[in-house]
């Protein structure tokens, strides 16, 4: 399948991102995150390593990076603490591994990776997921090391407010991702999130669920989301893409298209998602007034993008 073409994609989260909100200090440390996530991804796609290796290492700085809604950065649940989700999955095999409400182990993404080639299991949640994470030996965090004063003043708020937030006051709904195809033909997809802003109850998004927000099968297509996590999940958005790739022959523009510009928007299902296809096609739609986004891929295309462009 191989044509030792590789790519690879990442986002930042999608939603109501406008330039009148944005100063150009800020924009520039976004795209400043975003490329150097890329940059680390790319290089091991380069180097001949693995699509999976480069999800999870784009990802991995995505979550040390305190802007993005993962790892430090993570925003506050009703209690005052961090529930973040992850998952990982490799396309060549459909191996997966995610984990759910965990609150202290540095990268997510890594211990999601941990569980699907050491844990037997797909998803783990809350302390017993912390518990394997520290088997594991994954670098631990208090819970100062996620604090950030943004995240804190935003969850101060909603709790004067009594509402759940979508990450910002102006609805951003902060997730991080990448997806990516070696040179070896294989495909893999990430994703990491905090979640909410003031969530309750355990709450779980679509980001750590294989088919919901993340999704990769080297037939067709890696994909990771980000948006409402509970339309996402109700749409199964990620694997219904690969299906329609897969059983119906389209392709992954087309697909995208369908389900982020009309399935999503039909029951109010706002955000977007990046994608790669076997052949290294990169797609990164979105319905929402922004999404944090970049792409690199062997043939010279190179972007790191927050609005939305002239063309859709």
């Amino acid at each position: 399948m191989s044509n030792n073409h590789f790519s690879i994609a990442i986002h930042g989260g999608a939603g109501t991102i406008l330039r009148s909100s944005m100063t150009a200090e800020l924009q520039a440390q976004y795209e400043q995150g975003l490329r150097s996530a890329l940059d680390t991804g790319y290089a091991i796609l380069q180097a001949g390593g693995s699509s999976l290796d480069a999800v999870e290492a784009a990802v991995a700085s995505l979550e040390d990076f305190p802007l993005f809604n993962a790892g430090c950065g993570a925003v506050f649940n009703n209690k005052g603490g961090h529930e973040m989700d992850a998952a990982i999955m490799y396309g060549k095999t459909l191996e997966a591994g995610g984990v759910c409400g965990i609150s202290h182990v540095r990268n997510p993404v890594k211990l999601a990776r941990a569980v699907m080639q050491h844990s037997g299991h797909v998803l783990l949640a809350g302390q017993g997921a912390e518990e394997f994470a520290r088997l594991q030996h994954l670098p631990m965090e208090d819970d100062a090391y996620f604090y950030t004063e943004q995240r804190y003043k935003q969850w101060q708020e909603a709790l004067k407010e009594d509402v759940v937030q979508l990450d910002h006051t102006d609805k951003k709904y902060g997730t991080v991702g990448a997806v990516a195809l070696d040179k070896a033909g294989n495909l893999a997809a990430a994703t990491s999130t905090g979640g909410l802003t003031n969530k309750k109850y355990g709450r779980v998004g679509d980001s750590p669920i294989p088919g919901a927000g993340t999704y990769a099968n080297n037939n067709t297509c890696a994909i990771s989301c980000t948006g409402v996590g509970e339309l996402f999940i109700r749409s199964v958005v990620s694997y219904d893409i690969s299906c329609l790739i897969e059983y119906k022959g389209l392709s992954l523009k087309d697909a995208c298209q369908l389900v982020v510009h009309d399935k999503l928007v039909k029951i109010g299902g706002e955000g977007g998602l990046i994608a790669i296809d076997k052949y290294g096609n990169i797609e990164m739609p979105f319905n929402s007034e922004g999404m944090y986004r970049a792409c690199r891929d062997s043939r010279g295309r190179n972007e790191v993008l927050i609005y939305k462009t002239s063309t859709p």
